[in-house]
């Protein structure tokens, strides 16, 4: 990775306490964020005991943990609630509850108190410029559009990130993140897009010491691959 420079911030995305802490000394790693989707896949049991573990450990760069109540009312008693355990966390929320209600009311109170917040799970032009009406220009923000749901649509995000930038330009704050990454590309599409941050899982963070790799040795260590897989496995054919 020697040679790999991004202007993009990169945050890990996870919820394995471990992989947090040797994440935290990685000098790539600006920031984290998790949900309660994969919380609940890495074990989580205790919401608020997970959360101030992971804040002990990361105590300067950003930290993103989400709301899950579904009514808005309990969406922003839940918000004040995470935004009181460090002055380093974003409070995620989700763009709209199950019910399809705009969060926009409680985004707006929110922002304008002070609290530094990552709305989530936009995909909708209308809704990147909608929330964007919401947020104080003087508070710290995060917008995370999901590009890479956008792509499992078949539609190309590039557009769709572009057009969310200039949405978000008279936010001095407000930051915007490419989230659900699929492929490593998506790390320097990210870049050249000019977002500002791109959320990572730790199997992407490994590839990327693939950068500039020569793609003639990288033919040969994969037909390598099959032959050392294919002779471990003792296959024959008749012939």
């Amino acid at each position: 990775m020697s040679n790999l420079e991004l202007r993009v911030k990169v945050f890990a995305d996870g919820a394995d306490l471990g992989a947090i802490c040797a994440l935290n000394e990685n000098p790539l790693i600006s920031g984290f964020t998790t949900n309660p989707t994969l919380m609940r896949q890495d074990g989580v049991e205790d919401y608020e005991t997970f959360a101030r573990q992971v804040l002990e450990v990361i105590t300067d760069k950003p930290v993103s943990f989400e709301v899950f109540a579904d009514e808005l009312e309990d969406m922003e008693k839940q918000a004040r609630v995470i935004a009181s355990w460090g002055d380093n966390v974003n409070v995620k929320i989700p763009v709209t509850n199950t019910k399809r209600e705009f969060a926009g009311p409680i985004l707006e109170r929110l922002s304008k108190d002070g609290v530094c917040l990552n709305v989530t799970a936009l995909m909708g032009l209308t809704q990147v410029e909608a929330v964007a009406g919401c947020l104080a220009p003087e508070t710290a923000s995060i917008v995370s559009v999901f590009a890479g749901r956008i792509a499992d649509t078949g539609r190309d995000p590039i557009p769709y990130m572009e057009a969310a930038k200039r949405h978000l330009d008279p936010l001095p704050q407000a930051e915007l993140l490419w989230a659900s990454p699929r492929e490593v590309l998506n790390i320097y599409q990210a870049d050249q897009v000019g977002c500002d941050i791109i959320t990572v899982t730790n199997n992407l963070l490994k590839k990327l010491d693939l950068y500039g790799k020569d793609l003639s040795d990288y033919s040969l260590e994969t037909v390598e691959m099959f032959y050392n897989d294919a002779s471990a496995a003792e296959y024959q054919i008749r012939t």
